[in-house]
This record gives structure tokens, sequence and C-alpha cells, in this order.
């Protein structure tokens, strides 16, 4: 697949050189997506593949940001947070909270706008999806600007609940994106230019 000399291990070695370097081999680079400019890595090749998606499960569960008694939820960002979260929730023994696109949720929800690298969103939770209390990890596959990472906390602290950290299977790097989530334990498998 092209480009993936440019990534990384990080915190993926905890699954060995030769599992990592599979899992590599497994993530798309496709060149001017969603626009111009931009180099969108693409895992979801990993999650077709049974050893690839046991490598990137494992991984994620070795490699979380705070210990397993440390969170009660396992929160995910639609779209690709719904493929892994679910799966790191059932792994933990947590329950699994979608965070969706906005217009995707009956009323009653919470919303937070962020921006993009390439334009504006926004996601919603449920208003009352979160025990007061609760404390929250955050899935994503992507950590970049940080921007949804921030927003998705917006909103768990809105909702009533703390967020506990923020696990990435792919991270950005020279966007800044760790930086714009202040203290909040954070992980990530893989790094790679932006």
């Amino acid at each position: 697949m092209a480009h993936s000399g440019d990534i990384k291990i990080g915190q993926l070695k905890v699954v060995g050189e030769s599992d990592a370097n599979y899992l590599i081999s497994l993530i798309r680079t496709i060149p001017d997506f969603p626009k111009q400019g931009i180099l969108f890595r693409d895992f979801i090749p990993a999650l077709s593949d049974s050893r690839g998606l046991g490598i990137l499960l494992d991984a994620m569960e070795k490699t979380l940001p705070v210990p397993v008694d440390q969170f009660d939820l396992v929160a995910g960002l639609e779209a690709r947070g719904f493929l892994i979260g679910p799966q790191l929730a059932a792994k933990t023994g947590k329950g699994f909270l979608a965070i969706r696109k906005e217009g995707k949720l009956p009323p009653e929800t919470l919303s937070q706008e962020y921006s993009l690298e390439y334009g504006n969103a926004r996601i919603e939770i449920e208003k009352s999806c979160i025990q007061p209390g609760q404390r929250v990890l955050v899935v994503d596959d992507l950590i970049a600007t940080g921007g949804s990472a921030q927003a998705a906390a917006r909103l768990i602290e809105q909702a009533g609940g703390q967020v506990a950290g923020f696990s990435f299977v792919m991270e950005l790097n020279g966007l800044k994106g760790r930086e714009a989530l202040g203290s909040y334990p954070a992980s990530s498998l893989l790094n790679m230019p932006a």
C-alpha cells in the first residue's frame, strides 16, 4: 500500500515487530482525499483481515491510556470509532456510548461543533446517555488537529461525565492534536506525518 514506509510503530510495538509491521502493511494511504493536499489514512483493510483485526484490538487493549478500572464506558466517534469502540468495550467489560454526527439521533441531544483540517462539523450524544460521574474512554481511528476529540470531551462533560482518556489507532504528527487534548491521558498505536 502506498506510503506505508512513513508510518512509525509507536506504541504498537507492544504486539511485537512482526505483528506491528503486518498491521502497518494493511493501512492504505489515499492522496488528495477528501480534498487536494490531504493524505487520507485508512485502517479499514485491517478490519477485513482476521489477523490484522486481532492485532489491532490486542494492541488497543494493551496500550490503554488508563487502567481498565479507571473508566466505565467506551465512547466511539462516528464513523470509524464505531468499528473499534464496541469491540474494545466488550474486551474490557464496559458499555459503549455512540458519539454521532449531527442529525442522526432523536431529539433531546447535546451538540458540539468542531473544526477539521478541511472544514467544520458537529457531533451529538443523547442527553441522558451518561450517568453523573461516569468515566468515559474516548476511542477513534485518528487524531489530527484534535478538534473532534475536544468536542467529544466537551459533550461528555456537559452530560455530567468525566473524560478518563483517549485511545487512537493513528496520530498525525505536526497538527498538534495531542496538545489540543491538554492534560487528558492519551495513547496512539501509530504515528505518521500529516
